[in-house]
């Protein structure tokens, strides 16, 4: 079976100053999400789903989908502040989203099969759909087996800010044993470091990281759904409180329903957090455009 790439594209861009899931990049004005469906159709994959507002909707198609809508299927799913499980209402005056496990929620009626799950402005790599096609497509549709693909921390920072980050403990057979969500990490003159409740905490900058590239099948749908629930009832009237996949998905690890292995890749993570960081990124694309992992022109 061919696994579906889950895009998730609802996201506001408040940090970087706009829609930079539909921002040009590569050479020939190629967005992230371009190279990511791209290295997706090399992996094997059948099938992308991008989780969207409606409100630009029309604009994503007509700037991303329409890039590549005849090479392989596309299907939208909408993430709105009102698709809540049942018994359910957004408070008065909420406008924040309610995080990653809502918007894979919101795709539920989209995806039949093994699917792989990442950020729409985050550059993921070859190498990094590769090994995870590898491990979808052998996947049952009903395994909780699960998988991530990680990252070494210091490769993941941007030179213009702080960002989030969730650090992974692994067991000895590189399975996921706990995730925690980091915040106001940064580099600094000596290493690296995050924003701690009693002032900076040292890190090594070689810890595991999600950048939210997951391996699921349909079986998670209903443990989001369960665990989303818990969420809403613990922090629903919250006007900016978010339920994350990583948060949830290490929840579901600690409590023994499901596993997650998480698979190291040689690929190179780079993204666009801040409006800075975008001659990086297009420096970055650049530069695999030359060494040959890329044609200049993706669609062409």
């Amino acid at each position: 079976m061919q696994p579906t790439l889950l895009v998730l594209a609802a996201g506001m861009g408040s940090r970087y100053g706009g829609l930079k899931q539909i921002d040009p990049m590569g050479p020939s004005g190629e967005t992230i999400l371009d190279y990511s469906v791209f290295d997706a159709l090399r992996a094997g994959f059948g099938k992308v789903v991008f989780v969207i507002r409606p409100d630009f909707e029309q604009a994503f198609k007509e700037r991303v989908v329409a890039r590549f809508a005849a090479r392989i299927p596309v299907a939208l799913a909408f993430q709105t502040l009102d698709r809540l499980p049942a018994g359910f209402a957004p408070p008065a005056g909420r406008e924040k989203p309610w995080g990653t496990t809502h918007a894979v929620l919101c795709a539920r009626d989209a995806v039949a099969e093994p699917f792989a799950m990442i950020n729409a402005d985050d550059f993921y790599g070859r190498d990094s759909f590769a090994v995870l096609g590898r491990r979808l497509a052998a996947e049952a549709v009903d395994s909780t087996a699960y998988s991530m693909v990680g990252f070494t921390l210091a490769n993941t920072l941007s030179e213009h800010g702080t960002v989030t980050r969730g650090v992974c403990r692994t067991d000895a057979r590189g399975f996921l044993a706990d995730i925690q969500e980091l915040s106001g990490v940064r580099r600094t003159a000596d290493g690296v470091e995050c924003a701690g409740p009693d002032g900076p905490i040292r890190l090594t900058g070689t810890e595991p990281v999600s950048m939210n590239f997951w391996g699921f099948t349909p079986a998670i749908f209903p443990q989001l759904e369960a665990e989303f629930r818990g969420f809403l009832g613990r922090h629903g009237g919250e006007p900016k409180s978010e339920c994350y996949i990583p948060t949830t998905v290490g929840d579901l690890v600690t409590s023994r329903q499901a596993t997650c292995e998480v698979l190291r890749t040689t690929a190179t993570w780079f993204g666009a957090t801040y409006a800075e960081d975008k001659p990086a990124v297009q420096a970055s694309i650049a530069a695999l455009v030359a060494a040959g992992d890329y044609p200049a022109t993706l669609w062409g």
